[in-house]
């Protein structure tokens, strides 16, 4: 506002200083009414204002404000009419249905209104990264035709105060001329945290505004506010009271109908061999999100493209997993004899114990390193699972710590290799201490604010669960360690297994009847 004010005074000037000119050398008289020191000290007077302006105008407080406003108005124009529909979100069902009557409410809005009706303000979606939580809200704007407003959280954080709560205010003035039309404010905990003492002063104006602003719709706009966040609970209360966001709506991982549902939504535009077969691709593909499984067949034509085939098959997508899981293959990766054989001992003592206690289905074992990993066994759960009891909690953990009690049964000592078995088999004994009691402390619950406090006696119990599954672990691939080196040495050679070559070094085994022992 100051820069145009300015530049409007100067502009002003610019003109009356040149009739003022063209005047004096016209007429003596207005010459001599005004002399030459008057015109001095009007020049300069113009002079200090442009000066005002490029100083005002190369602010780095203004010029970053006006920068981002800039993008973020390009943006929002670019993204303002997604072409996408519910049929380009596949799974999801359950939660397309319960915003169908937002649809209809942006559709129909008169109907509502006739019977008094209130449709939900907003609509907050929460769920781990990459559910398609945007996406779900792009369709929602191309199933209504509804202007698609899209911000980040992030954009109304700045350390000057006043900005935040203004782009907030340009935000909704921009939506009610546009009605009807959607706000989308991904990462909404950025602005909507909850407030306390350490707060600042812009930041809390910043939630204010967007309280205010969500409580002014007039029930002639048709606007819907859609927040999507990954933390729920760092949210606000006032943001989350009904009147705001009235809808919370939980969007998690999908499960295997969604997953087959979803590869098929990314591979109808893509040359796959007919024989591939989605559901297991679902299969193996538990616990992903729907941005993994779009990776995944992204990554699958990739590897088409760089072996020049003209399809895509089922070995391009086990690979894609694979770099998707584990990340990328080092192939020139120069590891010493030994450790590729100590490797070989590590990844088999998994894959027998995983073998022995029945845990999930072994697709692949592999000591070609990816990433940081130098090895690795890929699982498969052979059905769907929300439910998991202590006993298979405890095979879990012992699983993980085979391939360390089976480097110690061979070389009577431990490497560093096991670094990442211990890190995930103390955090499930963590969780099994303080959040499903399944410890010596019996039903007991700790919340975050009592684990400090308790810290020994969950430590103790820790150590207590660690080393009895350890302990089962060693005894276990010490009296089958026979057939761990064969399963060893078969990894040496090839570098990798599949789950079925794996099943046939077992049967080939003169004493495979006998695996399964009690735990």
């Amino acid at each position: 506002m100051k820069r145009k004010t300015i530049f409007f005074i100067i502009f002003i000037s610019i003109i009356v200083n040149t009739v003022i000119i063209a005047l004096s050398n016209s007429s003596n008289n207005f010459s001599n009414i005004f002399n030459n020191t008057s015109k001095y000290i009007f020049i300069l007077f113009n002079i200090i204002l442009i000066i005002c302006f490029f100083r005002i105008n190369n602010s780095p407080q203004l010029a970053t404000v006006n920068l981002k406003n800039e993008k973020n108005e390009k943006r929002r124009e670019e993204n303002s009419s997604p072409k996408i529909g519910f049929s380009d979100v596949a799974g999801l069902e359950e939660v397309k249905e319960e915003l169908g009557e937002i649809i209809d409410f942006l559709k129909n809005p008169e109907k509502y209104k006739a019977m008094g009706a209130k449709i939900p303000k907003g609509i907050l979606l929460y769920g781990p990264p990459g559910t398609g939580k945007t996406l779900l809200a792009k369709a929602i704007a191309g199933e209504t035709n509804s202007k698609f407003i899209h911000a980040s959280g992030s954009e109304f954080v700045e350390k000057y105060v006043g900005v935040g709560a203004k782009r907030v205010r340009t935000l909704f003035e921009k939506a009610r001329k546009e009605s009807p039309s959607v706000i989308f404010i991904d990462e909404i905990d950025a602005i909507g945290a909850k407030r306390s003492l350490e707060s600042n002063n812009e930041k809390d104006q910043t939630l204010n505004q967007l309280l205010i602003e969500m409580d002014g719709f007039n029930n002639d706009q048709t606007i819907i506010v859609i927040g999507a966040t990954n933390r729920i609970d760092m949210l606000d209360e006032a943001l989350l009271r009904p009147g705001r966001f009235d809808r919370n709506i939980y969007i998690g991982n999908p499960d295997i109908n969604s997953r087959k549902e979803i590869f098929k939504v990314h591979l109808k535009n893509k040359p796959i061999n007919p024989n591939i077969n989605i559901e297991e691709l679902a299969k193996k593909t538990h616990g992903m999100s729907g941005a993994h499984i779009s990776n995944i067949a992204n990554e699958a034509a990739i590897l088409a493209v760089r072996k020049n085939k003209k399809i895509i098959d089922k070995e391009d997508f086990d690979e894609a997993i694979e770099k998707v899981i584990g990340g990328l293959e080092r192939k020139n990766s120069h590891i010493i004899d030994k450790e590729k054989r100590r490797v070989s001992f590590h990844e088999a003592g998994h894959a027998l114990m995983g073998k022995i206690l029945n845990t999930d289905l072994i697709t692949k074992i592999s000591i070609i390193p990816r990433s940081q990993a130098l090895g690795y066994v890929m699982y498969t759960p052979e059905e769907e699972r929300f439910l998991i009891t202590k006993e298979e909690l405890f095979n879990k953990i012992k699983v993980m710590l085979a391939g360390r009690a089976a480097e110690e049964v061979i070389y009577g000592n431990i490497s560093t290799g096991a670094k990442d078995d211990l890190k995930k088999a103390n955090q499930l004994a963590f969780q099994m201490v303080c959040e499903y009691g399944m410890s010596n402390l019996e039903n007991r619950f700790f919340e975050p604010t009592l684990i400090k406090t308790c810290y020994n006696i969950i430590d103790e119990e820790i150590n207590k669960i660690i080393n009895s599954c350890y302990k089962d672990s060693f005894e276990i691939i010490k009296s089958k360690k026979d057939i761990l080196c064969k399963i060893a040495e078969s990894l040496y050679e090839k570098e990798s297994l599949t789950g079925e070559e794996l099943e046939n070094i077992l049967k080939e085994h003169e004493n495979s009847n006998n695996l399964l022992v009690k735990t």
